[in-house]
């Protein structure tokens, strides 16, 4: 299980309990939000996408509204993996593979 590093006072709105069950993901070490600034495009939910790699992890970009925040991600994860976790945690996770035609699980 791994950390939030709580560092700033300001946040983008519903992020910190994400980050929070994302840190509790087997593999994720650090969570450390960074700076925060303001966009010109408008993002009306919460998303989170991994941007670039680091050192021993990955860059995300969270977006809500005309914010965006950095947020850095120790981990040994790719960057697949990552964002498949993340798009899990935002209920944005494609449905299971399943020869159902309606899409109805057994």
């Amino acid at each position: 299980m791994g950390r939030v590093v709580i560092t700033h006072s300001t946040y983008i709105e519903g992020l910190i309990p994400l980050l929070k069950r994302l840190a509790h993901c087997t593999g994720i070490d650090t969570v450390t939000p960074a700076v925060i600034s303001r966009v010109r495009g408008r993002s009306a939910q919460l998303r989170l996408r991994v941007s670039a790699p680091i050192t021993g992890g990955h860059k995300l970009v969270a977006r809500r509204g005309s914010s965006v925040q950095e947020v850095f991600v120790v981990t040994d994860w790719n960057r697949e993996q990552l964002q498949g976790q993340l798009d899990q945690l935002l209920g944005q996770a494609p449905p299971p593979n399943n020869s159902s035609p309606d899409g109805a699980r057994s």
